[in-house]
């Protein structure tokens, strides 16, 4: 994950001169897992055809000009990894984060599963 190319690229979108916003969620691996057990890593796994739903969904909404994502799926990530860059351009401030922070939950609910590694 090259998070300069994937902003490149969504840069290069034919109506990106429309775009007031571009939003980036860069999800890494942290060192504790939510239930505060201690993490040594992780590894993804994503459902690609239910990713392009989600996408296609958000591209949908008034105002949004592109949404990339790109996950590090299928390896053994380790503490401070890239996990998944998501980045969402639109016209206005309140539309982009609000597709970002719905389209984040939505692949983390629908489209990723995690299995973490626990130290000990």
């Amino acid at each position: 994950m090259n998070l300069p190319d994937i902003i490149a690229q969504v840069k290069n979108h034919p109506d990106f001169d429309k775009a007031g916003m571009l939003l980036c969620h860069n999800g890494v691996v942290r060192r504790t897992s939510r239930d505060g057990r201690e993490v040594s890593g992780l590894k993804i796994d994503v459902d690609h055809d239910k990713l392009k739903q989600v996408i296609a969904e958000y591209k949908q909404t008034p105002g949004i000009i592109e949404i990339v994502c790109e996950i590090a799926e299928n390896k053994d990530l380790a503490v401070g990894d890239d996990v998944m860059v998501l980045i969402v351009a639109g016209d206005i401030r309140d539309t982009v984060i609000t597709v970002l922070k719905d389209a984040l939950n939505a692949i983390k609910t629908t489209v990723t599963t995690k299995t973490e590694y626990f130290v000990g």
